[in-house]
């Protein structure tokens, strides 16, 4: 039995295949995405979906769907699904699915009468093109397979709708036909690797419903163009290949390009293969230059979640030169950042004022998966330009106090990871001096000393140290409360009491300025308030102001985004402090904790993480359907409890 496999029992049970996704990528920023049914019930799901630079910076959904229709004595059965306004579901398709496989690729295997079809899909890699490989296994007379292109031709973020603007025409190519809706678009080239008939019968479907888009509170129906629809014959044990893409392939080389992917692909036949596996996926290279996207279906380069994700989306999983491809990247975009020049890099949010220390963290996991030696050598002048960068105040809201500690305001804009807004105003105005940022300060100082002094360096690590010694002080002195725990943020006479989870890195990092007893009473702190089977809360149930639910419309998931929810990338710090002060007698206790996240390798996207959790059972799975900081983290813990078990 594969390790991802859903009977008949459960695919023909629409409540319980519905809210289960799967998500393939090229790696180079396009992707398919859809529920397990293959009845899209998000604006961003598609068979097809792409990025398309001369309109804008989103994603494209050309080829939304594509219904097989199996026609036997002139009797036609839809293996299609949609929603439709009134809640109907048409053509009902899935009630002849007998079972889904996900181990090496989404494979569906359909029963109608006596007619047994398999139908297998890849997303090419580096290559805007899904190939969908249909076998029939079992037939007892002639068959044909009739298969009906759903278009949209629209970003991620809109709807089309029935009008005239759309373009009709379309241009035969081998086996198969080319055709576009609107100008500035690519033109779409769908191909079987068998001679067929294409049929040309344009029409629009009228009333797609999104439910996922519904329950969210935005618009969610639209309408869908099909050009026609393709027919061919398909003997028993004949396999035939549909590729759609934005260019056009040779038909006689899809069939063996499909095997090449195929073979190509790790089978997800573990929890460490799944994760494995959907690390890959947020991986975006653009020519010479290599991005790490921090999740799907809406997100694109963000450099702090960039950074956080770096050590386990590549070095947990023994890809160095992925880390140092990324690295080359965003060390060009750093260095145009401190320069002030343009940043001509597509990173976002590399303003924030924790990023270059989320950098320096980063690189720090390089040195201690590869060499200390190695790191100094690649990464020592951008590690001593980074710090002198800060040192020296020129960050433009990032300052060094006489006290030691970095200010920064946030009561404007969001500053760090949580960065929700309501009315453009920040729902947690984290500013001042903040607890992680300080954490990761006095961390950074303490790596880049001893770095230096490996390398003869002795004067500016004397330096760096007598800062870190100030840092860590007034840390004591401002951060640490007469109940054990550590103030979210201070400014001033203002001080956050609530009890959130940043506070954990300063126990999770290499270097701390707290002494062991002081990280243990903000590890039981943290173990008691926000730990959960699925992540660490950002607040704690006994906090003010306490939101665990993430649903209903924007500005309600606003407000519940960092008010208790639970986020998995979180609980990776948590179980490196956990670890620091237990040791070997931890190991047990982490290792159960992990089987919470095991268990959802069969839900919500499949093999994969989604965003966040609501804080209080049944836990529930929402947000982006997979996550690359929560991917990341739980690789980096399962590969250093791989060291401990060694």
């Amino acid at each position: 039995m594969s390790y991802l496999h859903f009977d008949k029992t459960l695919m023909t049970n629409l409540e319980e295949t519905l809210p289960r996704e799967i998500l393939r990528t090229n790696r180079s920023g396009a992707y398919h995405c859809t529920t397990i049914v293959d009845c899209n019930t998000r604006k961003y799901h598609g068979l097809l979906v792409i990025p398309v630079p001369n309109l804008d910076d989103e994603n494209h959904v050309l080829l939304s769907s594509l219904d097989e229709t199996v026609i036997q004595h002139g009797a036609e059965f839809n293996l299609g699904l949609h929603k439709y306004q009134g809640n109907h579901f048409s053509p009902n398709g899935h009630k002849y699915i007998r079972e889904f496989d996900c181990e090496r690729v989404p494979a569906t295997i359909y029963r109608v009468g006596g007619v047994i079809l398999q139908k297998e899909k890849i997303f090419v890699h580096y290559e805007n093109r899904i190939l969908i490989r249909y076998t029939l296994l079992e037939a007892h007379s002639a068959t044909k397979l009739r298969l009906r292109p759903f278009l949209a031709f629209r970003s991620v973020r809109e709807y089309t709708h029935e009008n005239p603007k759309a373009s009709q025409e379309y241009q035969t190519i081998e086996n198969g036909i080319k055709t576009c809706m609107y100008p500035g678009y690519p033109e779409l080239s769908m191909q079987l690797n068998k001679m067929n008939e294409f049929h040309f019968e344009p029409n629009w479907y009228h009333g797609f419903e999104y439910t996922k888009e519904q329950e969210r509170g935005y618009d969610f129906n639209e309408d869908l163009y099909v050009p026609g629809y393709f027919e061919v014959d398909i003997k028993k044990g004949e396999s035939i290949v549909f590729s759609a893409g934005i260019s056009e392939a040779s038909s006689r080389k899809l069939k063996k390009m499909f095997e090449s992917e195929a073979a190509d692909r790790t089978p997800r036949d573990s929890f460490f293969h799944c994760l494995k596996n959907s690390a890959h996926q947020f991986h975006n290279k653009q020519d010479n230059d290599h991005y790490i996207l921090a999740g799907y279906p809406w997100f694109k380069c963000r450099a702090r979640d960039m950074f956080i994700s770096l050590p386990g989306l590549t070095l947990a999983i023994d890809e160095i030169d992925e880390f140092e491809e990324t690295m080359a990247t965003a060390e060009k975009a750093i260095r145009q950042y401190i320069n002030d020049e343009e940043v001509t890099y597509k990173i976002h949010e590399l303003d924030d004022p924790d990023v270059l220390l989320w950098a320096v963290w980063a690189i720090q996991q390089y040195a201690k998966e590869v060499s200390r030696e190695m790191c100094f050598n690649k990464y020592g002048k951008l590690l001593e330009d980074i710090i002198n960068y800060i040192l020296k105040r020129k960050h433009d809201n990032l300052f060094l106090h006489e006290n030691g500690l970095l200010f920064a305001n946030g009561t404007e804009k969001p500053i760090t990871w949580m960065n929700s807004t309501v009315n453009g105003r920040p729902v947690t105005p984290r500013t001042g001096y903040i607890v992680e940022i300080n954490a990761l300060w006095y961390n950074a100082l303490r790596f880049i000393a001893d770095l230096l002094r490996e390398n003869n360096n002795e004067g500016i690590a004397n330096l760096l140290d007598m800062q870190a010694d100030k840092t860590g002080v007034s840390f004591v002195e401002v951060f640490r409360n007469e109940f054990g725990y550590l103030l979210d943020y201070v400014d001033g006479y203002m001080m956050d009491w609530s009890v959130r989870p940043n506070m954990i890195f300063t126990v999770a990092f290499d270097y701390s300025p707290l002494d062991r007893t002081q990280k243990k009473q903000v590890l039981d702190i943290v173990t008691k308030e926000l730990l959960t089977p699925k992540g660490l809360r950002t607040l704690s149930p006994k906090s003010g102001g306490y939101n665990p639910n993430y649903v209903g419309p924007q500005i309600e998931r606003d407000y519940a985004y960092h008010q208790g929810t639970a986020w998995p990338w979180l609980v990776g710090f948590y179980m490196e402090a956990y670890l620091r002060i237990y040791k070997m007698s931890g190991l047990s206790f982490i290792e159960r904790h992990l089987i919470g996240f095991e268990d959802e390798m069969t839900h919500h996207c499949i093999g994969s993480l989604p965003e966040l959790f609501d804080g209080n059972p049944p836990f529930k799975g929402r947000g982006a359907v997979s996550f690359a900081m929560n991917v990341a983290e739980i690789l980096r813990i399962l590969k250093l409890l791989s060291k401990y078990n060694y």
